[in-house]
């Protein structure tokens, strides 16, 4: 047996302490998110947990628990001679929705989602067949938030601008499709802003598809329209002009016949804009990405998975820009640019142009 460090030995166990607290603490903070309680706190001066509790709405006796963690996280002011708790502004400045598309406690979200599917999970890590997406409790309803955060809020300043030209044919007026569409809020956000254009998101879930058409029917939208279908079996030639996909691609159950389906359904001169994790395809790579942990537990918990159980390979979050960029040229796209966004740790775009002439 191999001899071992005792100090090496006792700051791993110091550091496995660190993460089971702030496992627990991105739980509480996924609880403070939902129950508005750090929306609330922060625009209260210090106060008592009977204060805080009656302004949201909430029970003090769980209020004041959650409060426990808060402080002991370092999340959260006490004053003990007052008895009163205060979340400072620079802590409510990446903790509340008045902060997005800054919210922390949005992803926070995710350890609880993913937590659903555990036991689904572990079964997994047996039979190799994959977890489907009906597991995941609140998955639609939590991946609005974050598409919000990371799409939709940066879609026009940020993202838009990667492709050259888009923003000028989409004020003159084309056809949109954007891939995976989910709860349709990109569409709907492009929809308002380019009136000209005709928007259509296609999603393999009933409920994302209905969520969406809803909403686009209360905001009046006549140019966004949602569809349920496989778009690895979509039968359009020449239709779009500019094709989205939003961190869904390596999702699929058959991500190469997507891309090819992209590739056909642009028309020549179309483009096609991937938003992806920001990784590299060999874990060599990432061991210095600032979010490897959680991106690879989001892959093994979910992304991966759910390619498994619809029978695909199973690319996972972290398929990386290197596999990517494969998969795109084999598809037939040439000449793809890679670009990312100065403020966004997570992703990368892809931006990829049908000749005008093939």
């Amino acid at each position: 047996m191999a001899t071992s460090d005792q100090s090496v030995s006792d700051a791993f166990a110091e550091r496995t302490l660190q993460i089971i607290n702030d496992g627990a603490l991105a739980l509480m903070m996924s609880i403070g998110h939902r129950t508005g309680l750090y929306d609330i706190m922060s625009c209260m001066p210090a106060s008592s947990a009977g204060q805080i509790a009656a302004a949201a709405g909430l029970s003090e006796r769980y209020v004041r628990e959650w409060l426990g963690a808060m402080v002991t996280g370092g999340v959260v002011t006490y004053d003990r001679a007052t008895d009163t708790y205060k979340l400072p502004p620079e802590h409510a400045a990446c903790l509340t929705r008045a902060s997005s598309p800054n919210n922390v406690a949005v992803t926070a979200q995710w350890v609880s989602v993913l937590g659903s599917a555990e036991d689904a999970v572990v079964d997994a890590f047996t039979h190799g067949r994959g977890v489907p997406y009906g597991a995941y409790q609140r998955f639609h309803e939590v991946m609005a938030e974050e598409s919000q955060q990371t799409v939709v809020d940066g879609l026009l300043p940020h993202i838009l601008p990667l492709a050259e030209g888009v923003k000028r044919r989409l004020e003159s007026g084309i056809d949109v499709l954007d891939v995976a569409c989910g709860s349709g809020r990109a569409m709907i956000a492009l929809g308002q802003a380019y009136p000209s254009s005709l928007f259509t998101g296609v999603d393999l879930s009933p409920v994302a598809v209905a969520t969406a058409n809803a909403e686009a029917e209360r905001r009046g939208q006549r140019n966004v329209r949602f569809v349920q279908d496989d778009v690895a079996e979509m039968s359009s030639d020449q239709t779009y002009d500019l094709i989205t996909a939003f961190d869904a691609i390596h999702d699929q159950g058959r991500p190469a016949q997507v891309l090819e389906a992209i590739f056909q359904a642009l028309r020549p001169g179309g483009t096609f804009l991937m938003q992806d994790i920001a990784g590299h395809t060999h874990i060599q790579d990432n061991r210095a990405h600032p979010l490897g942990p959680f991106l690879y537990t989001i892959s093994c918990m979910h992304c991966m998975s759910v390619s498994l159980a619809a029978g695909g390979p199973g690319l996972g979050a972290m398929w990386g820009r290197e596999q990517a960029l494969e998969m795109l040229e084999a598809a037939g796209f040439r000449g793809v640019r890679v670009q990312a966004l100065p403020h966004d740790p997570i992703n990368i775009y892809y931006v990829a142009g049908k000749p005008a002439r093939l």
